[in-house]
This record gives structure tokens, C-alpha cells and sequence, in this order.
């Protein structure tokens, strides 16, 4: 099995009386249904009911999950996905579907003759292949894994990147990387080149969330969560360990202010992490009011 892609997701189980048959033809797919050689594949239906909370047991189920997260029927982290990867074989994406690796020499030529091109070759496919989200602008659909939940007024730049089980909880510009497992609140910008630091990437456990109304600056990067309205200046990284200046506290005996771990300030809300341009130390200075504000003509 390389893939399961499913046009009706929904909750509360299958109505009495559905089969694999029913189902794709009621999706319009009855005439995909059999063999095709141009791929070396068998198309077959599908109709599957799982449990969100048990560990997934198969490629199609696997691949049910995924959908779930894309259709905005779970929010990333509420499923579970404990050993996916086992059931997501490597496949040779193409313009005409999932190829198996071991055949792609072979079936070159026939693949050449009718146009058929490969994409890439990954465990995961391009979103756009399988869910087409509501209100949702995706400039480069490569950049944006099956499993990314995207939610009304998403704006993905071309240098944008959406991971499974990661997305946006309202409208937000992403213009940066958002990582396996991190959430993004309504109304924030993730800058261009900036990274979110995924449990998948050496982040540990800790799953970083991003609330309302935050700026992650261009190239900047952070490895905590933030809370609402927050700020991180351009170009820098913030992580767990990093020793950061609480420039809004007095002056001490010795001249300096305290500091404290990064992970300490994780999830609070109003500040803005900088860089001090003389002593180069990473400072937090407390906010007050709204965050930043999205330009709602690029969020329609």
C-alpha cells in the first residue's frame, strides 16, 4: 500500500451499510477503481474508521490521520501518531500518483512517454495532492506536507514551510518554517527564513506553540514557546538554554541586571526578545497592547 487519499473525511464512525465501493462512488471515483499500468499499481477503494486516540496501525489508517489534521477535524497534537513513520513507506511521488521506488527504472519510458514526472521521493506527499483547505493562499504547494493544519486565512509565502502534525490555529502569514508539532496562533507572522525548532529536530519534548498576535522576525528562530504578542527581533535565536537579560529590571550593585534561562519566559505573553547591539546579550523587555497586525488584504 503506497497511499490512501480520502474526498469525505467526518466523525462519528461509517453509516450503517457503507463499503469501499459505496463510498468511492458516492466520491465521484468509481471509474478510478483498477489497474493502472502506466504506474504499476492497483487503485483500490477504501473505507476505513479508526480510533484518533489509538497508536495507527497501517498505511491507511496512517494516512486517515493525516487527513483528519488537513480537513481541521483534529488540531495538531491531538492525535496520536506514536510510530507513523513504520506505516509510511518511502514512495516516488509523480504528476500522476504514488510510484514504488524499486520500479521507477523500469517504468521510465512509459512514464516519459505520457508526461508523467517525478516530484520527489519522501515518506509524506504535497497537501495540496490530497485536501484543498478553505481560505487558505499556498504559494509553492511542495512546501507544505499532508498533515498540515491550515486554517482559514493562512497565507503560505513561497519560502514558507508547513510540517505534518504543525499549522496555524487563524489567519497568520508564513513566510518561515514551522516545524513537526508546533501550533501558531491567530493573526502572527513567521518571517522569512525563520525557524521554529520541532520535537522531530532536536527540540526534545517540549512542543513549541507561538499565541496571538506574535512576530517571529526575519531569519530569527526559537526553540520556546511564545505566548501572545510577542516579538522576536530579526536574525536571532532564542532556545531553552540561551542566557537572557530582563533589561526592564534595576540596575544591580555590580552594574548588571539579572538574567535568567530562556525557558523560563516560555508561553508568556508581551515581550519582545532583542539583541543588545553593544554587549550583544539577548534582552527581554515586557510589551503593553496589542502585537503585531496582519495587513487583511493579503489574508482574503
Amino acid at each position: 500500500m503506497l497511499d490512501a487519499w480520502y474526498p469525505a473525511v467526518h466523525t462519528g464512525g461509517l453509516p450503517d451499510g457503507t463499503t469501499a465501493e459505496s463510498a468511492a462512488a458516492a466520491a465521484g471515483f468509481g471509474d478510478g477503481i483498477g489497474p493502472d499500468p502506466r504506474r504499476a499499481v492497483t487503485v483500490e477503494a477504501v473505507a476505513l474508521a479508526i480510533d484518533l486516540d489509538a497508536a495507527p496501525a497501517s498505511t491507511p489508517d496512517a494516512y486517515l490521520r493525516l487527513h483528519a489534521l488537513s480537513h481541521l477535524i483534529a488540531r495538531p497534537n491531538e492525535v496520536n501518531l506514536d510510530g507513523i513513520f513504520a506505516h509510511l513507506p518511502n514512495v516516488a511521488w509523480t504528476t500522476a500518483g504514488p510510484v514504488h521506488p524499486k520500479e521507477l527504472t523500469r517504468l521510465r519510458p512509459t512514464l516519459r512517454r505520457h508526461g508523467i514526472q517525478v516530484q520527489s521521493l519522501d515518506k509524506f506527499p504535497r497537501l495540496t495532492d490530497y485536501v484543498v483547505p478553505t481560505g487558505v493562499r499556498i504559494a509553492d504547494a511542495s512546501r507544505v506536507r499532508l498533515g498540515a493544519h491550515l486554517a482559514p486565512g493562512t497565507t503560505v509565502m513561497h519560502e514558507g514551510f508547513v510540517n505534518f502534525n504543525a499549522g496555524t490555529l487563524g489567519a497568520s502569514m508564513v513566510e518561515g518554517r514551522i516545524s513537526q508539532g508546533v501550533v501558531v496562533g491567530a493573526d502572527s507572522d513567521i518571517g522569512g527564513g525563520a525557524s521554529i525548532m520541532g520535537t522531530l529536530s532536536g527540540g526534545g519534548t517540549h512542543r513549541v506553540s507561538i499565541g496571538a498576535r506574535s512576530l517571529l522576525g526575519a531569519n530569527a528562530g526559537i526553540g520556546i514557546s511564545l505566548g501572545d504578542d510577542c516579538v522576536v527581533e530579526a536574525g536571532l535565536y532564542v532556545t531553552g538554554g540561551s542566557k537572557v537579560v530582563l533589561a526592564d529590571e534595576p540596575v544591580r550593585a555590580d552594574g548588571t541586571r539579572r538574567s535568567v534561562k530562556a525557558v523560563v519566559l516560555s508561553g508568556r505573553n508581551g515581550i519582545l526578545f532583542r539583541r543588545n547591539s553593544l554587549t550583544g546579550a539577548i534582552e527581554a523587555v515586557r510589551r503593553v497592547g496589542v502585537g503585531v497586525t496582519l495587513n487583511e488584504a493579503l489574508h482574503i
